[in-house]
């Protein structure tokens, strides 16, 4: 897939016309069946099918919100083979309106900048349960998964849902991330697909239940695992290519410990500073080719990657310096390439230079709970997002370092340290006053 890119200055793009806001639109049928049709094909291919749990409880014409997790870009076809004919709108990101603004309205679409606040969202899917009564189709995470397990969910989305007061229905997928896992580059695997859809809230739960509760609920839907769902059922992935740039995701070598030196190549990672190879099997296992295998279980050594960021935080070691192409988005007419520059990021959060001295962008770590961020992102290179509701920069790392990984890790522990840090004040400045 690409996306429609120009070249201005950074003057130019800020001098450019910000779009006006415009309500949703209710999809009409005819739209909602070049979708369904459309997806035919690579549901066909991955055979897909559908369990329904307890859907008998949702009438036909009740709009509800249908919270679904993000794995691949087949999680939409799928969402269209089990919506279909019921009208639903779209939660998608801005810059898949760039260039085909009219057919994503068409179709039901809702921007939405990713990881930045906008109460324009919430007022437009409120909009589209009350008044267009049409569903909301909503991916809660946002962004891809990078090991196959759920990305960080806001905290705001128990407060969310009971304020929209409708139904929930979740759809979990199986399959979708093994057939085409993120840091692949887009090299599809014979994997067949399927999905679970469930009635997990009425609309009298979400008026009942508290905002904690619901999030307990939503959280529990969303603790899934795409190794472990291969490895359990026994799902062979026998693709030569299966490990090719595993390395984004595998970043740091846990036998030397050095960063950046892993590199994924055909069935194997290898660290370049120690020479560890490590062979990720059919089954989804990591095997080391010799000694001691430290992570069989590709979520495990990311989750100590993890926690390896946030010791860096807590000893004051963690800081990303990269060169950086920078590319901005104020509009849907297309993306502009805007000049080079430097993104660091720090305890105290990120900073964009560049553009011949133009450029000086600060955002603090509470500004989102986690990091927009992609592999080969529409088929530019690795990308790191940053910005506000008036802009956002899209920067791409020049020096074949791969950061992407570590610094989502970072921003999300960056903001749960800091998020914690404004709840004690508070609690305190809460006791000082009774």
């Amino acid at each position: 897939m690409k996306i429609k890119c120009g070249t201005k200055s950074y003057a130019e793009v800020m001098a450019l016309p910000r779009p006006k806001h415009r309500k949703p639109k209710k999809p009409n049928i005819l739209f909602r069946t070049l979708v369904r049709v459309a997806s035919m094909p690579d549901l066909i291919s991955t055979h897909c099918s559908v369990e329904r749990v307890g859907m008998e409880k949702l009438s036909r014409r009740e709009p509800c919100l249908v919270l679904m997790n993000h794995s691949s870009f087949i999680d939409l076809k799928i969402a269209s083979k089990i919506l279909y004919p019921r009208p639903y709108n779209i939660v998608c990101t801005t810059d898949g309106f760039v260039g085909k603004n009219w057919l994503m309205r068409q179709i039901g679409c809702i921007p939405t900048k990713k990881y930045v606040n906008e109460l324009s969202l919430i007022k437009d899917m409120a909009y589209a349960v009350k008044e267009l009564k049409s569903s909301v189709l909503m991916y809660p995470e946002a962004g891809y998964s990078f090991d196959g397990t759920a990305t960080t969910l806001p905290d705001s989305i128990g407060k969310f849902i009971k304020m929209l007061g409708v139904p929930v229905v979740v759809i979990t997928t199986y399959g979708a991330f093994a057939r085409d896992p993120l840091y692949n580059n887009l090299q599809l695997r014979r994997v067949k697909v399927s999905a679970k859809v469930e009635y997990t809230l009425s609309a009298e739960d979400t008026k009942n239940l508290s905002p904690e509760r619901i999030n307990e609920i939503i959280g529990e839907k969303f603790s899934f695992d795409g190794f472990r769902w291969q490895q359990e059922n026994k799902i062979k992935i026998d693709e030569p290519f299966r490990a090719d740039r595993l390395n984004r995701v595998l970043y740091k070598c846990p036998a030397c410990g050095v960063e950046g030196k892993t590199e994924g190549k055909g069935i194997h990672l290898t660290c370049n500073a120690c020479g560890k190879s490590y062979e990720l099997d059919e089954y989804g296992f990591m095997r080391a080719t010799q000694g001691e295998t430290e992570f069989p279980h590709i979520p495990d050594w990311y989750a100590w990657e993890r926690a390896e960021v946030r010791r860096e935080i807590e000893r004051g070691e963690y800081s990303l310096d990269a060169p950086v192409d920078i590319y901005a988005l104020v509009n849907t007419d297309r993306l502009y390439k805007i000049g080079e520059g430097r993104l660091t990021h720090t305890a105290e959060g990120f900073t964009l230079t560049g553009c011949d001295g133009a450029l000086e962008y600060r955002q603090k770590p509470l500004s989102s709970y986690s990091l927009n961020s992609d592999y080969y992102w529409y088929s530019i290179g690795d990308m790191i997002s940053i910005g506000d509701r008036n802009i956002l920069y899209y920067c791409f790392p020049k020096d074949g370092r791969d950061v992407v990984a570590k610094t989502r890790l970072a921003a999300e522990e960056l903001y749960k340290i800091a998020i914690n840090e404004l709840r004690s004040a508070k609690k305190d400045t809460n006791k000082e006053s009774e």
